[in-house]
């Protein structure tokens, strides 16, 4: 597996252990409180680590750094799991997880730019994420700024229609500086996503509209660096999707094998029994 050096990233560890410290971050905030939507952190943690160690570039200690590459996070009740990889990029502190979702803490519960160092927009009314990043691309790109704006959002966004207009969008424009990364889990707040908007086929429908579509294993750490690799290396103008499909709790089996919901419950002994697991299966 090869790890590019990237602007002010540390790279002495492996993806693999990227992802299994940004799992068991979440996991310790998550106990912090006693919930969070630790199902979803646990999901996406390696296309965090791909992001943040692999793909973008970053100063730790600049993070308004106007050469950065821009990470947006639509959805913002996942911003457990983004904390957890601004502490392992060095971006937050890790003496603040314990802080998490307190008064006057920089990490609320659900993520808010003017908050938190790194948070790069307020996530929360779904479907809102790209339009933003697409303007955001478009400005970097009449600034004539090299950079690339990464959009993380959901499947259940895939049923938003200001999704779809983001989309067309960033086609008129010729938007190639533009990532748009999908969280494919299948589930939302009213149930699986397959029984609500998103019915399937989801990579032709990115390129009927023009977008380059990818469709990948989103917890296969060498899949996602060659999805990645792809989407910012394309010579075409457009914009590019990588579509993502995890596993909820990902990491710690006995909570991937309950059965699974938008929110996943952990009782009050079993944050100490999850990272206790999860320990067990720490990458060397």
């Amino acid at each position: 597996m090869r790890v590019q050096t990237r602007p002010g990233a540390i790279q002495n560890m492996s993806l693999a252990l990227r992802a299994w410290n940004i799992r068991r971050k979440a996991l310790l905030m998550g106990e912090v409180q006693g919930q969070g939507y630790i199902g979803q952190a646990l999901g996406v943690a390696d296309m965090l680590a791909v992001s943040y160690f692999h793909a973008l570039h970053t100063r730790p200690d600049d993070p308004e750094w106007d050469g950065r590459d821009r990470f947006y996070l639509s959805i913002g009740h996942y911003a457990i799991a983004l904390y957890a990889a601004l502490m392992e990029a060095g971006i937050l502190p890790e003496e603040e997880l314990a802080t998490y979702g307190m008064d006057d803490s920089r990490m609320p519960m659900s993520g808010m730019a003017s908050y938190t160092p790194g948070m790069e927009i307020t996530g929360g009314s779904l479907g809102q994420g790209l339009g933003i990043a697409v303007g955001a691309a478009l400005a970097l790109k009449r600034k004539q700024n090299p950079a690339f704006v990464y959009n993380l959002m959901s499947d259940g966004e895939l049923g938003e229609g200001s999704t779809w207009e983001a989309v067309m969008s960033a086609v008129q424009w010729k938007l190639d500086n533009l990532i748009c990364i999908v969280d494919f889990n299948n589930q939302q707040a009213d149930g699986p996503s397959r029984d609500a908007l998103a019915v399937g086929a989801e990579a032709p429908k990115w390129q009927a509209f023009g977008w380059h579509a990818q469709e990948v294993d989103g917890n296969d750490i060498e899949a996602l660096v060659a999805a990645f690799d792809t989407a910012r290396n394309l010579p075409d103008a457009r914009p590019r999707v990588i579509i993502c499909n995890t596993r909820m709790c990902k990491g710690v089996p006995f909570l991937e094998q309950r059965e699974i919901t938008h929110f996943v419950r952990v009782e009050p002994d079993e944050w100490s029994k999850a990272l206790a697991v999860l320990e067990e299966g720490k990458p060397q």
